[in-house]
């Protein structure tokens, strides 16, 4: 089949059959009435097939030039100094969190035992870094219909002992950055965004737009399939410090010193000459941890299609807009019966999902129920309150672990009361359309 040709023509010739495979076998299905609509779901083309056989072809396997690229685009489109990849939103949170636990940061570094200020309403990745490492999570309520903190309450979770505020933007809609990063900057707090559901919404700030995640001092991303883009599996955690993205790149890889990469040594030019710890002099840089680090690397496969994805990520944010819009158009009819979303104010999201709170006398399982029966997939707001999940039996019981600030009223009321449809960029206007009429329906039984 390759007579006569060298590699890169072989590679090409490959490649062009992929490209007609995804087209052929790949192409998206027409939506009628009546098929099952999901909440999230992936948008791709043969680019992203091609860049992923592309990789695969090349063998590198890990972190190699694609991941280069991604690192270096994503940053670019954030407006951010450093990005780096991991294999998924959870590994991001943990590098994150576990960045503020270096030595290298003197009296700032968190250690066990301090608090770490956040909600319960979300997913529970958030907070496990935290409580896993030993610090304790002290949790304040949300507020309806943004689903975000509560930032009236902040000062009254502050103790002598807490060391940063990490906390998501929920389902795309920004918190209050303004007052987070106000409270954080009097108190010399750490912020970190946890952006896995919000990547490419933007706030403004001190007469600025940023994107979310470059406000605080860390941001993290994921790129599950259902996110506002895709590597399968994959994450990024992402900020313009640069003694945390030190600390952020130890922890991700094996918690070593050096800052090769993969395959390439020796670029400080100082391998073999310096003393670390109390290792003989000129003990191996390639061998030396400053940190309890893990491997958190993503593969080049990954990052390929994540390439691919990010050049369509634009328009994946503004139709996520769009559907957003048409459907909160659509149901405002029934806002006597239910609470829809409302944007933070000085934000424009880019939306996740589309988050509906009923009224008294409307039953959630119900609507959920009749619009689950009439093919649109619902999901709660994660874990509702997050301190009432079983991985939370021992910490209630002992009264130990955790702190609650005021009481979780609204955040109770949110794991009763509150389901969410999707929007994700391929969703159809007459999906959308289909959707505000289930749910008319359901809340109108």
């Amino acid at each position: 089949m390759f007579d006569n040709k060298n590699e890169l023509e072989a590679r090409q010739e490959i490649l062009g059959i992929v490209d007609e495979y995804c087209k052929k076998y790949h192409n998206q299905k027409q939506y009628k009435e009546g098929d099952r609509i999901s909440y999230a779901s992936r948008v791709y083309d043969s680019k992203e097939m091609m860049n992923l056989v592309d990789s695969a072809l090349e063998f590198w396997l890990t972190a190699g030039r694609y991941t280069d690229e991604f690192e270096k685009k994503l940053g670019e489109y954030l407006g951010v100094k450093y990005v780096s990849v991991v294999n998924s939103g959870s590994s991001a949170n943990l590098n994150a969190f576990m960045a503020l636990t270096s030595p290298l940061l003197g009296d700032r570094r968190i250690k066990r035992g301090d608090e770490i200020i956040t909600v319960a309403a979300g997913f529970p990745t958030t907070i496990t870094p935290a409580i896993q490492y030993g610090a304790v999570p002290v949790f304040v309520d949300v507020t309806i219909p943004q689903y975000n903190i509560d930032v009236t309450k902040l000062e009254d979770a502050l103790s002598d002992k807490t060391k940063a505020v990490m906390i998501a933007h929920t389902l795309g809609n920004p918190f209050d950055l303004s007052a987070v990063k106000a409270f954080c900057d009097k108190h010399n707090l750490w912020l970190v965004e946890d952006n896995c559901d919000a990547l490419g919404s933007k706030y403004t700030i001190n007469g600025e737009e940023k994107f979310t995640g470059t406000i605080g001092d860390i941001g993290t991303s994921s790129f599950y399939p259902p996110h506002h883009m895709t590597m399968g599996e994959g994450g990024a955690v992402y900020t313009n410090n640069a003694l945390l993205n030190k600390c952020i790149r130890s922890f991700r890889d094996w918690g070593r010193d050096c800052v090769c990469p993969s395959g390439k040594d020796n670029l400080c030019g100082h391998r073999f000459d310096k003393q670390y710890g109390e290792l003989p002099l000129g003990y191996d840089h390639k061998y030396v941890y400053s940190h309890f680090g893990y491997n958190l690397k993503a593969t080049d496969m990954q990052a390929a299609v994540g390439c691919a994805q990010l050049e369509k990520f634009p328009s994946f944010v503004e139709r996520r807009r769009h559907n957003f819009d048409r459907l909160r158009a659509a149901l405002a009819d029934i806002e006597d019966k239910v609470i829809l979303p409302v944007p933070c104010e000085n934000s424009r999201p880019s939306w996740f999902g589309f988050l509906i709170t009923v009224k008294e006398g409307i039953d959630r399982k119900a609507v959920v129920e009749y619009v689950e029966s009439h093919g649109v997939q619902t999901r709660n707001l994660f874990a509702g309150n997050l301190i009432k999940h079983p991985c939370f039996d021992e910490m209630r019981a002992t009264g130990e672990g955790y702190r609650v600030v005021g009481g979780l009223d609204t955040t109770d009321r949110i794991m009763r009361d509150t389901f969410w449809v999707g929007v994700y960029p391929g969703m159809t206007d007459e999906m959308i359309d289909y959707m505000a009429k289930t749910i008319k329906e359901a809340v109108n039984q």
